[in-house]
């Protein structure tokens, strides 16, 4: 398992990254390895707003179907269309290729009020 420092995280298993003064979103190791291959994926469109804690897309494993939950509140500025024909990236390479969104943040302090590694790591292994 994999939880990379410069990452934040949410207790949905989402991970967010600072990329100049926007928030690139996705899913971490955790979640992936616990959906399985990930066989489908469904993203907002540029333009939409999301809202922090709230739903803004799906992604479908061979075992389950997950909501992912924005961490952030904002608008998506950024979307990984390969992810589409391509949703085994999320699997493959869940921190860098299998990037989902970037969100310009409304408020880039929320941000920081999510968990660090070290923190995430220790809440991912209650969950084990």
């Amino acid at each position: 398992m994999d939880f990379p420092d410069e990452l934040r995280y949410t207790r949905e298993h989402e991970w967010a990254k600072k990329k100049g003064g926007n928030i690139v979103v996705g899913i971490t190791d955790f979640a992936q390895d616990q959906l399985g291959d990930v066989v489908f994926v469904e993203l907002p469109d540029v333009g939409d707003p999301v809202k922090k804690g709230e739903s803004f897309g799906v992604v479908e494993s061979t075992k389950a179907v997950s909501e992912l939950f924005a961490p952030i509140s904002g608008k998506v500025v950024e979307v990984n269309d390969p992810l589409s024909d391509a949703p085994e990236t999320i699997n493959e390479d869940p921190y860098e290729e299998g990037w989902m969104i970037v969100i310009e943040p409304a408020d880039p302090k929320e941000l920081e009020a999510l968990m660090d590694a070290k923190t995430y790591k220790a809440f991912v292994e209650e969950q084990e």
